[in-house]
């Protein structure tokens, strides 16, 4: 089988390699359709903090199950499927209370082990999780991004009746953003640069401001009150917005940070000590918020269409990469189209 490896910042090649032998708990997966998300991005500049070369990419993915092993029970055959990338011990203080997702010893297929950007892939059977027949396989890829969005919102509590700040217009925080309307937020409001992507959110039905040629305290005035937004999402990944976030945040308030930061951030935490904020970070997912994605989706509150900028076969992966570098906030959402 063909196999996508990016054997330095910058470069991959594709390798000739034999179809890993399938283990009785396993399943083997046709791969259809993989997203490039910002994390990935930091690898192909080799600013990924956690990432080191040869690697495999690919962690948002969806394929059809051709074969699976004596002892799977949870899918069949002809499935549509898409997996948790997480590696994780089972054993750690996390794992033992179901926060899998902050594992002691995690590996996160793509980045510290072997991602799926491969013709086909063998994994463990309880990483799958089915996705509904009529979806496509575009979107069954990005149920993998729109989990984040899901488990950052949950990381806030309970968001029904609030006001909410995404700071970032990008996929995630679109996502974020659209997750939180579909999840009971009286009012949610995208600051981004970006005119591009201000236009994208409006198309998902997301208010927005205009951060570039707008001031964002007035903006937050304007939609809010002087109450300001309940909760607040860093989506960007960089000082200057994490700086917003605490700057603007009324006092008491709470800030999930959901950005991947490629440097370390410099914060003021004499606001946060201050003004009581809670500051709580966000990473990745777990089964449940891949249950909520599908179900938000089924449920029609997600737009994914207007997210989808570009599709490049799977020869063309490092294609996706020049093309996201070169188009910045116009390449939001690159597929691999695996046929």
């Amino acid at each position: 089988m063909l196999q996508a490896i990016m054997v330095e910042p910058g470069k991959i090649e594709f390798n000739d390699v034999p179809v890993p032998e399938m283990k009785s708990d396993q399943i083997k997966i046709k791969m259809k359709s993989i997203g490039v998300c910002g994390s990935d991005i930091h690898v192909n500049h080799g600013k990924h903090p956690y990432t080191s070369y040869p690697v495999v990419q690919g962690h948002e993915v969806s394929g059809e199950v051709v074969e699976i092993g004596s002892e799977v029970s949870n899918v069949e055959v002809g499935d549509k499927v898409t997996v948790q990338p997480q590696v994780v011990c089972g054993k750690c203080y996390p794992c033992a209370h179901g926060m899998y997702n902050d594992c002691e010893e995690l590996e996160v297929m793509g980045f510290q082990t072997t991602g799926m950007a491969s013709e086909y892939f063998v994994v463990d059977a309880n990483k799958v999780i089915a996705l509904p027949t009529d979806m496509t396989y575009e979107h069954g890829a990005l149920i993998e991004p729109l989990a984040v969005a899901v488990h950052a919102i949950r990381r806030a509590g309970d968001i029904n009746g609030k006001k909410i700040l995404v700071l970032g217009g990008g996929p995630i925080g679109n996502l974020v953003a659209q997750t939180a309307n579909a999840m009971g937020a009286e009012a949610v409001l995208i600051s981004e640069l970006s005119e591009y992507r201000l236009e994208v959110a409006k198309n998902c039905g997301i208010q927005t401001v205009d951060a570039k040629n707008e001031d964002l305290l007035d903006a937050i005035l304007d939609n809010f009150g002087p109450d300001r937004a309940d909760y607040i999402f860093e989506c960007v990944g960089i000082n200057a917005t994490t700086g917003q976030a605490i700057d603007y945040a009324r006092k008491g308030s709470t800030i999930v940070v959901v950005g991947v930061f490629a440097d370390f951030g410099n914060i003021n935490m004499g606001y946060v000590q201050d003004h009581e904020l809670t500051l709580k970070g966000s990473a990745m997912y777990i089964e449940e918020d891949y249950i909520k994605a599908i179900e938000l989706v089924n449920d029609g509150f997600i737009e994914f269409d207007s997210l989808i900028t570009h599709r490049l076969k799977f020869k063309d992966y490092m294609k996706a990469y020049e093309i996201i570098d070169e188009q910045k906030d116009k390449a939001m959402k690159a597929m691999i189209e695996m046929e």
